[in-house]
Order: structure tokens, then sequence, then C-alpha cells
């Protein structure tokens, strides 16, 4: 049992422990999954790669309390994204929305690909009917013929 125990803790020790503190936690479960739900969408400014629920920096608590502060006010979920981003941008978005920039930003490397691929294959069709190396001497042509006529 004490094996089972220490392989179970062994496995579930490296699972990384939200950083939300007791203090900031709100009394009514439903406002506080929804705040929950809402950190998990919001990056940490300072840590770039880590939602404000993930992280231990104190602008992400100042961002974590900002949601929850919202909540409370009665904001719908859109309301507070809003809010937030109207204040850092759309950087602080873990998922972009959609609209103008974001088609550029996703769409960019496709249409080079395609484009990169096109010119590839108009270059090939048109080496195709042209000849590779140069003309053979006369004596380069006489020695061939003579190969060719044994």
């Amino acid at each position: 049992m004490l094996r089972l125990f220490l392989l179970l803790a062994a496995f579930l020790a490296p699972l990384p422990a939200f950083a939300v503190n007791p203090d900031e936690v709100l009394a009514d479960p439903a406002m506080e999954t929804r705040a929950r739900t809402l950190s998990a969408e919001l990056r940490c400014m300072v840590c770039q790669n880590q939602s404000i629920d993930d992280s231990n920096a104190e602008l992400a608590k100042d961002l974590r309390l900002l949601v929850r502060e919202r909540i409370k006010d009665g904001d719908s979920d859109e309301q507070v994204l809003n809010y937030i981003v109207s204040r850092y941008g759309e950087f602080v978005l873990l998922k972009p929305r959609f609209s103008i920039r974001t088609v550029l930003l996703w769409g960019a490397p496709v249409v080079l690909i395609l484009a990169g691929g096109i010119s590839m294959l108009v270059f090939a069709r048109r080496r195709v009917g042209k000849p590779t190396g140069s003309r053979l001497t006369d004596d380069e042509q006489a020695k061939l013929d003579e190969l060719l006529s044994k």
C-alpha cells in the first residue's frame, strides 16, 4: 500500500498548482467557477505563457482580483473580458478573438506557403522543355555517333 501511495505521489507531484490564494476565492461557488474560467483565458503579462490562474506574479493576482470584482458587480463574462482587453489589449487573451488582425496573423503563413508552392510549380514547368547542359562539340558528336553505330 505504501508503494502505491509513493507511486501516486510521484506522478501527481509535478502537476501545476493553481496560484489562487484562499483570500481571493469568492463565497458563491457559481461566481468562483466563472472567475476561474475567465482567469484561465487571460494571459499573465509577466509570465507571458501562463494564465493568470496559474501565475504567482503580483500583476496576475491584481487581474484575478479585478475579474472577481467585475463579476461581483454583475458583469457578464463578455463584459469582464472586454473591460480587461480595453485596459491591456488583445495580447492579454490566451486565445485571440477573430478579427482582421488575427486573420492576417493566422492566414499569412498559409498564403505564403501556397504562393511558394505555386511559384515552385510554375518554375518547374518552365524548365521541363528546356535542355540542361551545353551543346556537344563537333568532336564529341562524332564520338557519340561512332559509339551509337557499333
